[in-house]
């Protein structure tokens, strides 16, 4: 049976260190930023989703092993 952790821990993996990386190149652009009140928020929202991506997969690992 497949496990739907291990294709939504990915994507959520990818997308939050392309995301963060994004967040890290732009992080002098204060004009982009001005929107957000000055928030980089590519930066913390890349984060929260490698966490979440990262934390799915952990899931799996932790599954296998109680099997």
């Amino acid at each position: 049976m497949i496990d739907i952790k291990i294709p939504i821990g990915l994507m959520f993996s990818i997308f939050g260190v392309i995301l963060t990386v994004y967040g890290l190149v732009t992080l002098s652009d204060t004009a982009m930023y001005a929107r957000s009140f000055g928030i980089n928020v590519n930066i913390w929202s890349g984060i929260g989703m490698l966490v979440f991506g990262l934390a799915m997969l952990m899931l799996v690992k932790w599954g296998k092993k109680l099997k």
